[in-house]
């Protein structure tokens, strides 16, 4: 069940981070108050995750999920390059997160 928190924690670090985007600066009220609110869930989440988690593996998983779905968000909302380089990056990311739960 940890492990769904942390995944959700990461997909709400996404929000955040592509949030930031539409807050132009924090200068628009309410992607600002929803950026906000994702960033509250996404700790709070991953709070409750490392309560049986290790903190280093928690960490390091809920980052490369914010990571990748950034990434992705990134290339299908704004047209951020999609080259092999970025996929192959995004591929070991994924590896990586796949590692630390088979570890785990």
């Amino acid at each position: 069940m940890n492990w769904t928190i942390l995944v959700l924690a990461g997909l709400f670090e996404t929000g955040w981070a592509i949030g930031l985007k539409f807050t132009h600066g924090f200068t628009r009220l309410w992607p600002t108050v929803w950026t906000i609110l994702a960033m509250v869930v996404s700790l709070w989440l991953l709070g409750i995750a490392v309560k049986s988690l290790p903190v280093g593996t928690a960490y390091t998983v809920w980052v490369g999920v914010g990571a990748i779905g950034t990434v992705i968000l990134g290339i299908m909302l704004f047209g951020e390059p999609a080259n092999i380089g970025r996929l192959i990056s995004i591929g070991l990311i994924v590896a990586g997160i796949i590692g630390l739960k088979v570890a785990s």
